[in-house]
């Protein structure tokens, strides 16, 4: 099995539809953070605007984890800069 094969789980209400385990938001996060771990900022960069878009765009109904998300992209930014700053990190 891979780990495809675990994101697809068919949901009661309509048989054979796929209903994935995570949001699309979160899976462009942790592509944000995978590409700042092979240090390609520039990846992590663009990930980011993408996410920004995504956050800030008006959903119907409103998102009720928007806050957090708002949050999440605030921190990816912070680690970003502080990646592309190592001389102006503080201990």
């Amino acid at each position: 099995m891979t780990d495809l094969d675990e994101a697809v789980v068919p949901t009661p209400r309509s048989p054979g539809a796929p209903r994935y385990s995570r949001r699309l938001s979160d899976k462009v996060l942790l592509a944000f953070h995978h590409a700042c771990d092979q240090g390609d900022y520039e990846i992590g960069e663009q990930l980011l605007l993408i996410l920004e878009t995504m956050l800030t765009r008006r959903t119907v109904p409103p998102d009720a984890n928007r806050r957090k998300s708002i949050e999440s992209l605030v921190a990816a930014h912070e680690r970003l800069w502080h990646l592309r700053h190592p001389e102006k990190n503080f201990s």
